[in-house]
């Protein structure tokens, strides 16, 4: 399989968000907050055994090299990461978290829709129907 320019950029830019500590590389600790952010909840032995499936050379961490073959190695689910990876970035451009938490700001929304997009749609209506709790708020799951 070989993954398109545009994917191998959203690749790099979803690790460079986890990489924390600017090593280059991502550690346990980072990987497993970058599979939480995409909805996976791994038990310390899968985290362990992702780990060691995707650290090719066994230094403990992973390089961005490995990354982008760990994605080539599970094709299956290129576009459901990369859609995911395009919400997130979307929500936290928009407010929220890179760990789905927070809330989005409408006014933003409403902002980026109409004036940078020019779009005539009812995004106030959207934004109403989006808040199921009807708490004023979006958040990730609203959003998504």
């Amino acid at each position: 399989m070989v993954l398109d320019e545009h994917f191998i950029t959203r690749c790099r830019e979803a690790f460079n968000t986890f990489d924390e500590d600017g090593s280059g590389t991502i550690d346990a600790n980072e990987m497993k907050s970058l599979l939480e952010a995409i909805g996976e909840a791994p038990s310390e032995e899968e985290l362990f055994k992702f780990m060691a499936d995707v650290d090719e050379d066994g230094t403990g961490e992973i390089e961005f090299a490995e990354f982008l073959r760990a994605f080539e190695k599970h094709n299956g689910g290129e576009r459901e990461l990369e859609d995911e990876l395009d919400t997130i970035d979307a929500f936290v451009a928009l407010g929220g978290n890179t760990d789905k938490t927070g809330f989005i700001d409408t006014a933003r929304l409403i902002s980026v829709v109409k004036e940078e997009f020019g779009m005539t749609i009812r995004i106030e209506r959207t934004i109403a129907e989006l808040d199921k709790d009807k708490d004023g708020k979006v958040n990730y799951q609203e959003f998504a």
